[in-house]
């Protein structure tokens, strides 16, 4: 950063004043000339580095470029930052960003705990936060914000479509392992609404630390639970290494295994003899149709990975930020939030989506079932297509979820 030192010995009474003054005008026309920034908070080196991370700063880059690089005549730029998965950590970039570093928008975030932490900041500092990589429904609930807008998915969206489609399959009793951070009590919660209006019925839970090596413990009381179920209300690593170690306990022989929420790229990292048969909620699926295939080819060009429904939602999040601006003339942070609402968001995998009052985009969702080897005929085909979930079906009703936003003098 540079610094403007003005020597006063040699000025005085009004000069003083005039010199102040010329430096804080300059110092302001800088900012003003200056590229519209766009921070990817991420997890760059921890269990969600495969579902945002590198991947999510590579979506926003695409999106850019695909935009001619520049909005309202000003150059865009991209930068990125790690949170670490703590709230701490991701609040002092959030507040760096936002206070000193000229940054416009915040977005990706897949951790619910930093979320809702940069939600509050951003809210604060009436900048925008596009919500691409959390999950926690809170986001459109009681930490809802006129600046911010929950884009890809959300935890009851998730635990809806998985849950409803397994206790169609006649499982009546669940067992939940959740990560004892936002996430895993928020699955948690909203898949025991969908099990107790179905006439199932949950006989025990446990939370986990997050990222522990060792489910051992957790799993053994999963299985002597009997349950028909164990749900897995995780994400990440924790998703994968408990996945494994039921295979090594042999508990997936007895009872079957649910994820709540699941990206490709845990797939990918278990293979498909371990993942088979695994059903899951989705907002994308790299081969769903030929234009995801198209933009999906793209990415796995630049990262040599299949892209994740983070990635795609972070690269419809900016496009829709930068024709919005163009739109209204402004990168006023309230002004913008509200034209992103009135106006439609339409892209490779959004079509005529809304965004509520709330905050929440409304999109369809997918249902999907995880091949089997044999089913499986070329490199990332994971994924057999069940359902499509209508978003007026798929995410919470506005008026049930709480957003202070909504509520009436």
């Amino acid at each position: 950063m540079r610094y403007c030192v003005i020597s006063l010995g040699a000025v005085k009474g009004n000069a003083i004043g005039a010199v102040l003054a010329s430096a804080l005008f300059a110092t302001s026309a800088m900012a003003q000339d200056g590229p519209v920034k766009l921070g990817v908070l991420t997890d760059m080196s921890s269990i969600y580095a495969d579902n945002g991370g590198q991947g999510s700063v590579v979506a926003a880059q695409m999106a850019v470029d695909d935009f001619k690089g520049k909005v309202l005549g000003r150059a865009v730029e991209v930068v990125a930052g790690d949170h670490q998965n703590k709230a701490d950590v991701g609040s002092v970039i959030a507040r760096r960003w936002l206070e000193n570093e000229g940054v416009e928008v915040i977005l990706d975030v897949p951790n619910s705990a930093v979320a809702l932490a940069v939600q509050g900041i951003t809210r604060d500092k009436k900048k925008l936060f596009l919500a691409t990589g959390a999950a926690t429904s809170r986001l459109t609930g009681d930490g809802c914000s006129m600046t911010g807008i929950h884009w890809t998915y959300d935890t009851y969206a998730l635990s809806q479509g998985a849950t409803r489609a397994i206790s169609r399959l006649g499982a009546k009793s669940w067992f939940f392992l959740s990560a004892d951070y936002s996430l895993g009590p928020q699955l948690e919660a909203d898949s025991r609404q969908v099990i107790g209006a179905t006439g199932g019925k949950v006989v025990g839970a446990v939370k986990h630390p997050i990222n522990t090596p060792d489910f051992s413990s957790f799993l053994l009381q999963a299985q002597s639970s009997k349950a028909d179920v164990i749900a897995l209300a995780d994400a990440g690593g924790d998703f994968i290494n408990a996945v494994k170690q039921a295979g090594e306990f042999g508990i997936t022989r007895e009872q079957k295994l649910a994820g709540l929420i699941v990206f490709i790229a845990y797939i990918h990292s278990l293979g498909l003899q371990s993942a088979q048969g695994l059903m899951l909620s989705s907002a994308f699926c790299w081969g769903l149709n030929s234009e995801t295939r198209a933009w999906s080819k793209r990415v796995i060009e630049k990262t040599h990975k299949v892209p994740t429904m983070i990635h795609a939602g972070t690269y419809g999040a900016v496009i829709h930020y930068l024709k919005v601006v163009e739109a209204a003339g402004t990168r006023d942070g309230p002004t913008v939030a509200a034209k992103m609402r009135e106006m439609p968001v339409n892209d490779f995998m959004t079509r005529n989506g809304k965004i509520r009052e709330d905050g929440r985009l409304v999109r369809d969702m997918y249902l999907f079932r995880v091949k089997s080897p044999a089913e499986s005929k070329y490199k990332f085909d994971y994924y057999t297509l069940l359902a499509t979930i209508p978003g007026e079906e798929a995410f919470k009703p506005m008026e049930e979820g709480g957003c202070p936003l909504l509520k009436k003098p």
